[in-house]
């Protein structure tokens, strides 16, 4: 058997080697020669994986280390039986730790308090679910949006337009699909209150990046369109800017790295039952209060800093990303 996986996806070294031939290469370097004789990948979002990648391959699986999958040509993997397989929630509490430095940092510079704010929640799933839960505890006025979930459970969220419209802060967790892509479009932007902020740690995609810098908002943004081309007025005017590491928690990688080997221990047959790094320790979720976030959030993640290096060096947006050491989760 063979295996290609991104180089930069932690804590696989020496994992699969006993079972099989394995190639470690740069996400955005994996080619159609390099996965002709492949029986699997691991990828992240850098590689994309459709018929021009995989045509003519032997490829039966891909496990992608990744919350989201629009780097790969669903439909076409599954007419070719290509099995795919992600890491949906393996981030969530690396994301929400992310989200918390973000709260905090903005209610300390702009002095106001969880109670004066209204929190608009664009996507209710593993991470807008884990914000949601927090905020409220935080005293957030908290206001969530998610449609499909709507939908199916009756949840009593509100339609896009109304959070838009009522909220201080709307911050996206949704997926990108058809459906979603430039969902924070012009039309959108137009409806919200003029100095409300928008936070998106989803994917560039989902807020149209020209219509927010038309906009005026004040902004915080993870994820770009065009990445690793920035936006160079939204970088310089976002109130924070991070290079798409919002999810880049050591537990949260940890679990990315299992889920996709148990993914591939099923499918091949191999006694990886279980595995998880061990120099890794899980994550122990706890509530934490407004007043200990704001005393120790800033210890465990200066996102200031983080921001302040990218804003000067926007050209090293992969270094930052790939070399980036990962933050520990502690509630």
């Amino acid at each position: 058997m063979k295996f290609v996986i991104d180089s930069a996806i932690p804590y696989l070294q020496g994992v699969l080697e006993p079972y099989a031939q394995v190639v470690y290469l740069p996400g955005r370097e994996i080619g159609a020669a390099d996965v002709r004789d492949a029986d699997a990948l691991i990828v992240r979002t850098r590689t994309r994986c459709d018929a021009s990648l995989l045509s003519g391959s032997r490829v039966r699986m891909i496990a992608t280390a990744t919350i989201g999958f629009d780097h790969i040509d669903l439909p076409w993997c599954a007419a070719q039986g290509i099995e795919v397989t992600t890491a949906a929630g393996c981030n969530a509490r690396g994301v929400l730790q992310w989200v918390a430095a973000v709260l905090e940092a903005l209610s300390r510079h702009q002095g106001w308090t969880p109670k004066q704010k209204t929190l608009g929640i664009i996507g209710v799933g593993h991470v807008g679910s884990l914000v949601k839960s927090y905020a409220e505890l935080w005293g957030f006025r908290v206001l969530c949006c998610d449609p499909p979930r709507e939908e199916r459970e009756r949840c009593g969220f509100l339609p896009l337009e109304e959070v838009a419209r009522k909220a201080d802060l709307v911050t996206f967790h949704t997926p990108l699909d058809a459906t979603t892509r430039h969902m924070g479009n012009k039309t959108l932007l137009r409806q919200m209150k003029p100095d409300a902020v928008v936070i998106n740690s989803s994917r560039g995609e989902v807020v149209d990046n020209e219509a927010l810098y038309a906009s005026g908002h004040p902004c915080v943004l993870d994820v770009w369109e065009n990445e690793p081309d920035l936006h160079p007025g939204l970088l310089e005017r976002a109130l924070l800017a991070t290079p798409h590491i919002a999810g880049y928690s050591q537990q949260g990688k940890a679990n990315a790295a299992a889920m996709s080997i148990a993914a591939l221990a099923r499918r091949f047959a191999l006694p990886l039952d279980g595995w998880y790094p061990s120099e890794v320790t899980p994550s122990a979720p706890c509530p934490i209060s407004w007043e200990r976030l704001g005393s120790t959030i800033r210890d465990a993640y200066d996102i200031e800093a983080e921001s302040r290096r990218l804003k000067s060096h926007p050209e090293d947006f992969e270094t930052l990303r790939d070399h980036y050491a990962y933050r520990k989760e502690y509630f």
